[in-house]
């Protein structure tokens, strides 16, 4: 797994390797709260369902940057671990590479929470795909907040991620916070938005 370049949004010298934030488009390996679409298009415009897909000999933890849950989701936060013969499931989103700052951002790369990193996943028809991902650095293990584990969860659903994997995640234990979290909010507001639109 190799680390990649972040976007730096300002001042000349932009150098992303192959991807540049001007124009083009990247694929991106969701497999936390960015499965639920309404949850990626709320920073991401651009972006568009390609597959679901699978990371073989990684499974899905969940931590707090440097022991520090996190401020937006009152919790631990998802994360990917080396894991030999199991796997993680996602969706690949294709996205412009304009919303590649944003996508940084959501995931706190200039804090050093996330690194972003290229993965290759498999689709369920077998095709094989090189996908930006990001991994938490440098965590502790901990609990996520019901509202993020719940945002986990109905992106899986939305996009029908296996039924067995679906029970994974439904079975992860929470931390039990009963608090605000307005991203939750903003969440469930384009969620109703969008139903209205249907």
């Amino acid at each position: 797994m190799e680390a990649l370049q972040t976007c730096a949004c300002s001042g000349p010298g932009r150098d992303l390797g192959v991807q540049n934030c001007l124009n083009g488009t990247f694929l991106y390996f969701a497999y936390g709260s960015n499965l639920l679409r309404e949850r990626i298009m709320l920073r991401n415009p651009s972006v568009a369902f390609l597959t679901l897909a699978h990371l073989l000999d990684y499974k899905l933890a969940f931590g707090s940057y440097q022991g520090k849950p996190s401020s937006s989701w009152h919790g631990s936060t998802a994360t990917i671990v080396c894991s030999p013969s199991d796997e993680v499931w996602g969706i690949i989103w294709k996205m412009n590479t304009s919303d590649l700052c944003s996508l940084d951002q959501q995931e706190g790369v200039e804090r050093g929470i996330y690194v972003p990193i290229e993965v290759t996943v498999t689709s369920q028809e077998g095709k094989v795909f090189k996908c930006r991902s990001y991994q938490m650095d440098n965590y502790v293990s901990g609990l996520p907040s019901p509202h993020y584990k719940k945002v986990i969860c109905m992106g899986a659903k939305q996009n029908g991620l296996p039924v067995d994997y679906q029970k994974k995640l439904d079975a992860i234990e929470t931390n039990n916070y009963e608090g605000p979290v307005p991203v939750f909010d903003e969440i469930k507001a384009a969620l109703s938005a969008s139903e209205a639109i249907e």
